[in-house]
């Protein structure tokens, strides 16, 4: 598998301190409603646990798995490979991603999960693609906003590498995603 050169857009400590204060602010938001926090895997699972280590709420953790890439380029078909094994009627839920690219996956899961009666459904993303999305999301937290790049690092992968680098970065290649 080639190695690509990846340049670094946000550093360790930046995401450290991020995470820090959108941790603050689910405390606040969130006080007293005992939340589900639905972590997107793969790569939300890195965000989600710097998150948690700084909630003072109760929480329950839940995941739920979906794919839809290969390689670099969506395939626009959203498959969910794993569903959450507790019911949400009724409760909070707080949907822990990477990154909001194209939003469809979002999109689709806040559908899915809408018919299950949850009393809300908020987005805490750590990465927002500057891009235009054809649909609105219920996006409560995002960590940062960052270019229309191909990011990796801090769970964000290209085919499946990447994902462990403490700082996120783009690849600096061409050929990525064609």
């Amino acid at each position: 598998m080639e190695n690509y050169k990846v340049k670094k857009l946000i550093g360790h400590e930046e995401i450290e301190q991020r995470v820090r204060e959108v941790a603050s602010e689910v405390n606040h938001d969130y006080a007293g409603k005992d939340p589900i926090l639905a972590v997107v895997l793969k790569g939300g699972f890195v965000f989600a646990a710097d998150l948690v280590r700084m909630l003072d709420v109760p929480f329950t953790i839940e995941f739920v798995g979906t794919s839809s890439y290969d390689g670099a380029v969506s395939s626009g078909d959203i498959r969910i490979t794993k569903d959450l094994d507790i019911s949400i009627t009724d409760r909070h839920l707080l949907l822990v991603e990477d990154i909001v690219d194209t939003g469809l996956t979002l999109h689709v899961l806040c559908d899915l999960f809408e018919q299950r009666k949850p009393r809300s459904i908020t987005i805490a993303t750590m990465l927002l693609k500057d891009i235009e999305r054809p649909f609105d999301l219920p996006l409560g937290y995002v960590g940062f906003g960052v270019p229309n790049k191909f990011v990796v690092g801090y769970g964000l992968d290209y085919n499946e590498r990447y994902r462990g680098l403490p700082y996120i970065g783009y690849i600096e290649s061409n050929t990525v995603g064609e």
